[in-house]
């Protein structure tokens, strides 16, 4: 009896112990396609396929057909890391190097914020504390208004028609800092900020920093005495993928996610659609280079409405894409007739785009 009464109990705890698993058990949801890196070291990049993602593969041909008529050089679409499109035409091919134009400028933010991370600068202290007073010819009061951040943020309140020359004599007082928005080479002062606030050269510390870490190559040239970038499409595809990681690269955070942040959204009331360096779609209104006009609208109304954007003269693009986990490169000549950053080839391209994609 004693021995039948014990067997009942395991039985019975036997079958709670199961009915407890099974509930408890819920089966796993499938993991989430892990964010690729391709690796520093080799020409190693895996791709996917468009099929794998659901595109419309019948769009792909009048894209690069669009592209190459056009005047593209190179082509690059990345899907959360891996390669989707990478085309190359008109003379050039993946080892090519070619200028990135004023989609450089977002390197230039990067190390900023770099530099920021490592505390050897802050964006909201005044430029004057890092390379001395008298860099400007404003009155040393209207001198001392001027940050870091002002630079970033194209807000400095200098005189923005007097063409490239950064020197003193060149830069004129026209309105305090924060309160006017100008398209002005003089944001390449932070170069000479993060240079002297480290005690290395600008090309020493990117390299350092940003450069090697991600895997890039190319190298800054001089051009009307400002600093240029040209690399291979596939180095401004790493750059891209490093910013749309959030400034991850594998385990290694390379810029604060915070400044990137803050850096690819409004950076200040007066262009919406500009943050520390690049161009922000989705607002409802944005300022042009050499213009004080305010346009309504958004930058790119083809372009998905959290794009964020790196745009450089004659087409230079680095487009970052979160909801769409895309990043999309292009290289090459004007698409039309020279451009400063924004152009109707901006809309076009988006608009074969959205063909493949959506």
């Amino acid at each position: 009896m004693k021995r039948s009464y014990f067997t009942l109990l395991v039985f019975s705890a036997l079958i709670i112990f199961s009915c407890v698993s099974e509930d408890d058990s819920n089966p796993e949801e499938p993991e989430s396609e892990a964010l690729y890196f391709p690796p520093t070291d080799s020409a190693i990049w895996e791709t996917k396929t468009m099929t794998d993602l659901n595109w419309n593969v019948d769009q792909r041909q009048p894209l690069l057909d669009f592209l190459e008529e056009k005047h593209t050089k190179g082509f690059i679409m990345l899907h959360h890391g891996k390669i989707v499109i990478e085309a190359y035409m008109n003379d050039h091919d993946v080892n090519s190097n070619w200028y990135w134009a004023s989609a450089g400028k977002t390197l230039t933010t990067t190390l900023s914020g770099i530099a920021e991370d490592e505390g050897y600068i802050n964006i909201n202290t005044k430029v004057s504390d890092y390379v001395g007073t008298g860099w400007t010819s404003a009155p040393l009061e209207k001198e001392d208004l001027i940050t870091c951040k002002h630079l970033l943020t194209m807000t400095s309140g200098l005189d923005d028609t007097t063409g490239d020359d950064i020197s003193p004599s060149n830069l004129y007082y026209t309105a305090d800092a924060g309160t006017r928005w100008a398209y002005h080479n003089v944001y390449v002062k932070m170069q000479e900020v993060v240079a002297e606030a480290t005690s290395q050269t600008w090309d020493d510390y990117f390299t350092t920093k940003l450069k090697t870490p991600i895997g890039m190559s190319g190298d800054w040239f001089n051009l009307g005495g400002l600093q240029v970038y040209a690399s291979d499409t596939r180095s401004m595809a790493r750059f891209g993928l490093l910013t749309y990681a959030k400034g991850m690269w594998e385990d290694q955070q390379i810029v604060s996610e915070a400044y990137l942040e803050d850096a690819t959204n409004t950076s200040q009331n007066v262009n919406l659609a500009y943050g520390y360096l690049w161009w922000i779609n989705g607002k409802t209104s944005y300022h042009l280079p050499q213009s004080q006009l305010e346009f309504p609208g958004t930058i790119i109304p083809n372009a998905p409405s959290d794009m964020y954007a790196a745009l450089g003269k004659n087409d230079q693009k680095i487009y970052i894409v979160p909801s769409k986990k895309l990043v999309v490169i292009r290289m090459g000549q004007a698409a039309d007739d020279e451009n400063f950053a924004l152009s109707t080839f901006d809309n076009e391209l988006w608009e074969k785009i959205n063909a493949l994609v959506d």
